[in-house]
């Protein structure tokens, strides 16, 4: 009888210690999830941006009218860039790191700005072709590079959570320079997103006055669901949720912070929402969602046969024609 309880602890001890050994692996591999995912030193190391920068162009629309869109604007943006006035500009944020952004002021007197937030893995320079554009409208252009990606500093890639409060230190630097700022908010991707959860902030100053939201996701907990399987070919059940609570712990947010669709629920901001219905990377469903959800004056610009971010490189005159237009009607009503 002594030998069978002796027996039985044993299998219960066994068994505790193979469930922690399960246990610690599982979060190893989580932890290693987050990492992969979310920060750029790691990411690097693992040649991760490489590879999702690849499989991203990969799932691109590649027709000819696409490409030679494309180049013509980058051939415009590089002349421009040639004899545009710039300045560097910088922020500390409050937990330490230090933003920077690239500055295009006007070139005639304006009380017109737009701060241009790129996308996941991305950096202030894919932007610049926006900021052509804007700045030959009048525009002063500020365009960030978001918390650590490109030459600003930080921990976690913040999937519009963390850069949606980083961002309101280049809101308060326009309202420094120009207290009469009319500033338009215009974000790509995870910088949608990003400008969308702004708007949901009961601080944001009336300054803004409008956001163009291209390619944005409703929330990062419910695109990480989706991308899990897809990038690292396991199943997202139970592995988004332990990764919630790793980066809470590492990083001090949660992917569930991370969400455009609450925050345009509250928003009184002019939205533009404008999505490619042959994206690959984000569902254009999510910005039909988005459109839905928002409780503010808003328009939707859906652009066949264009893929992620390529909306303005499909049809470069609806697209800048219906962002001139929606600017037009939603300034002119602020004034």
């Amino acid at each position: 009888m002594e030998s069978k309880k002796r027996s039985g602890k044993k299998i219960l001890i066994r068994a505790g210690i193979a469930l922690l050994v399960v246990l610690i692996l599982y979060f190893a591999l989580v932890n290693f999830l987050v990492s992969a995912a979310l920060v750029p030193s790691f990411m690097e190391k693992l040649e991760a941006f490489e590879r999702i920068t690849e499989e991203s162009y990969a799932a691109q629309v590649q027709t000819s009218d696409i490409k030679g869109n494309r180049q013509l604007a980058w051939n415009e943006t590089k002349k421009w860039l040639e004899k545009a006035e710039r300045r560097k500009i910088s922020r500390e944020t409050e937990d330490g790191y230090q933003l920077v952004a690239e500055e295009f002021p006007a070139e005639e007197e304006s009380h017109n700005w737009v701060l241009l937030l790129h996308g996941y893995t991305g950096w202030k320079e894919e932007m610049y072709p926006f900021a052509y554009w804007y700045h030959e409208q009048g525009f002063h252009v500020v365009a960030p590079d978001l918390r650590c990606q490109g030459e600003s500093q930080g921990d976690f890639i913040g999937m519009g959570w963390t850069d949606h409060f980083d961002c309101m230190l280049w809101v308060d630097y326009i309202l420094e320079q120009d207290q009469e700022a009319q500033i338009v908010l215009h974000g790509q991707s995870m910088g949608a997103a990003t400008a969308l959860m702004m708007t949901g902030e009961k601080n944001l100053p009336a300054n803004v006055r409008a956001v163009v939201s291209d390619s944005a996701y409703t929330d990062a907990y419910a695109m990480f669901h989706e991308k899990i399987k897809e990038w690292f070919h396991l199943p997202a059940f139970f592995l988004v949720d332990s990764a919630c609570l790793v980066l809470k712990i590492r990083g001090g947010y949660d992917l569930k912070d991370a969400s455009a669709i609450r925050a345009v629920k509250k928003s009184q901001i002019p939205i533009l929402f404008i999505h490619g219905d042959s994206d690959a990377m984000i569902s254009v469903q999510m910005s039909r969602e988005l459109y839905e959800a928002a409780d503010c004056p808003k328009e939707l610009l859906i652009v066949e046969g264009a893929g992620h971010g390529q909306t303005q490189e499909k049809d470069p005159e609806l697209y800048y024609g219906k962002i001139q237009w929606f600017l037009n009607k939603s300034l002119a009503k602020s004034d």
